[in-house]
């Protein structure tokens, strides 16, 4: 019997693409302005698609702290994905995706986080970043923190995610609280990776007046 191969398969190499995408979710935790800006800068920055994702708390806390509309922070996303979608690209790792930022991220989506429960796209999406060994950080807001809270921290932190609460730096002399949310920016866009050109001083550009 002949057992010569007689057909060939040709692979070819796909390099991945110059496009980064950066997922943004929003949760609902206090500090919606955090994931407002981001989303600002990821906007004007060449080369960067933004996906953001919104908890249902979310979207109340955006409207209540900043008092922005859904419109208003949907047409600053490149691209916009329902939290109840778990059908989503973002929520599968066929979809390359540089990194995500959850941010706010509340103690809820933090413990859905820490225990794997995708149970909507948010924390579906953060699941499959430390699936993939992509990177992942956490702007966790809430104070003071019970032992509960600590261990969900450490979880996330074994599991590869970045636990990054905002803290003010107020050895850079801040002037404004716009100067306290870009340096926290700034200080997530550095752990992803993504180059930007946010002074850490810079405060030109206020929420606010965007709205």
């Amino acid at each position: 019997m002949n057992t010569a191969f007689t057909h060939t398969h040709t692979y070819t190499y796909t390099p991945a693409p110059s496009l980064r995408r950066i997922i943004v979710g929003i949760s609902g935790a206090c500090g919606a302005v955090y994931g407002a800006r981001l989303l600002q800068v990821l906007r004007d920055l060449p080369g960067v698609e933004s996906h953001l994702v919104v908890s249902s708390a979310g979207w109340h806390h955006l409207q209540d702290e900043l008092n922005m509309d859904r419109s208003f922070i949907e047409g600053m996303a490149g691209q916009v994905h329902d939290v109840h979608d778990l059908g989503a690209g973002i929520g599968s790792g066929s979809l390359a995706c540089s990194g995500m930022v959850i941010a706010p991220c509340s103690m809820r989506t933090l413990a859905a986080v820490a225990h794997g429960l995708g149970d909507n796209l948010l924390t579906r999406a953060a699941d499959m970043m430390l699936r993939e060994r992509r990177r992942l950080v956490l702007l966790t807001m809430e104070s003071s923190l019970h032992l509960t809270h600590l261990r969900n921290m450490l979880n996330v932190t074994e599991m590869g995610a970045i636990v990054c609460p905002p803290v003010p730096a107020f050895n850079l002399r801040p002037e404004t609280l716009c100067d306290l949310v870009n340096d926290s920016v700034a200080r997530a866009l550095e752990l992803l990776d993504v180059p930007h050109t946010l002074s850490q001083y810079e405060s030109d550009v206020e929420l606010a007046e965007a709205a």
